[in-house]
This record gives C-alpha cells, structure tokens and sequence, in this order.
C-alpha cells in the first residue's frame, strides 16, 4: 500500500495517525503542497481533485480521509471500527457531522482563510465576513461537540475506547491550536483532545504542522 500525502496537510493527518498507531506496513510519498504539485502532472490526472491524501492498494484508490480510515480499519480488522451494527452507526454519524457540519465553518471559513494564502479570499471585506462567520458558528458547533458528543463526560466520542471518529475528529479540532484557539470555554472538548493528543505517535504525526505554528508566531488571529 502507498499513502500520496504531505505532512503538512490537515487531511493527511488522521491517516497516518492511524498507519503509525497501528504500525501499518503503508509507504508513503509526499505531494509536495507548498510547490503546487498537487496542480500538477502527474498528479491532476492520478487525483483531479488535487487534494491529498490519496491510498493506492493494488488497483483501488481511495481520495477521501474518511472512506481511507473506514477501509483499513475494516481491512485489518481494527477495534477502532465497531462491526456492531449500531456501534458503527454511531462511528459513522460522527464522522459525518465533523465533515457537513463542523468543518465547512471550522476549516474553511475560520482557520483556512487566516492561513494558507489560497483560501484568502479576493477581498478585505469578503476576508472579513468569511472569517467573522466563521469564528461565530464555529462556537455554536463547538458548543454541540462539548455538550451534546462529549456531554457526558466520556473520554472518546463513541464511548469509552477510540474509534477512528477519534482520530478523524481530533486532528481536525487540532486545527484550533494554529490560530491560538482558546479551548478552556469547552472543557469537555479540551479534555477529549488532550487524550487524542496522548497518543504515542501524535507528536511526530504533528511535527511538520507544529513547526508550520510555530512560523506564525507573530500572526494575529480572529479565533472564538
């Protein structure tokens, strides 16, 4: 098996979270992002959507980060991917509110604008308003996650032991600690990204984005 990705990439993060937690037999080959490879030949043509990550395994692709998660928890017969059938509903559910819901206003609207160059939008007012109603509904979805997914204290969002939700969730919230987010207003998503955040491979997964941070220091943020 191949994983096309960059270590940068937000997307790329909860795959190979998974890979190095489980020690996955994966190569991996990096798309060099901040060169534009991604919008280039011969990478438009294998991906069209120039986007990362991509999984090769013998004749399948796979493009999207959840379906990638959902294929090799079930294709190594991972405890992390429930075969209850309403244990995976809920895995499932999860999953598909962060990508609908959380992160259209999180990602693309709160952080992405403030970050990467690309997603700034083509004018100051324009930037404002996207970054302005982002930062208001991103408290209004966060303020779901700490109470109605982690309102009841559980230490992961399916129960009481990871799923992958846990890991396509948690380096999506991640996302927040670029722009300087302040978690303590929601101290059940704190507590919950602090355990994903314990994960033995968590840090080195996060380097190259941590040092991306870190080159920001001196950035203001608009961030609930």
């Amino acid at each position: 098996m191949k994983l096309h990705m960059h270590p940068a990439s937000i997307t790329s993060r909860p795959v190979r979270l998974l890979i190095a937690e489980k020690g996955l037999d994966v190569d991996e080959e990096v798309v060099d992002l901040f060169t534009g490879a991604h919008h280039q030949e011969p990478y438009v043509s294998f991906n069209p959507n120039r986007l990362v990550p991509v999984l090769e395994d013998g004749d399948l692709k796979l493009t999207e980060s959840s379906a990638i998660l959902k294929y090799l928890a079930d294709k190594f017969d991972m405890a992390e991917y429930p075969k209850d059938l309403k244990a995976r509903a809920k895995v499932n559910e999860i999953m598909d509110w962060f990508n609908s819901n959380f992160y259209r206003d999180w990602g693309y609207n709160l952080c992405y604008p403030q970050l990467f160059p690309h997603h700034v939008r083509p004018s100051e007012e324009g930037q404002r308003i996207a970054v302005e109603w982002g930062r208001d509904r991103s408290k209004f979805w966060m303020q779901v996650l700490n109470d109605y997914w982690l309102g009841d204290g559980r230490p992961w969002l399916a129960g009481s032991s990871p799923t992958i939700a846990d890991y396509f969730a948690g380096s999506i919230v991640a996302l927040g600690d670029m722009v300087r987010f302040d978690f303590s207003a929601y101290p059940n998503v704190a507590a919950w990204l602090a355990n994903v955040k314990a994960m033995p491979h968590w840090g080195e997964v996060s380097a190259a984005l941590d040092g991306f941070a870190a080159s920001l220091s001196d950035k203001d943020f608009v961030a609930a």
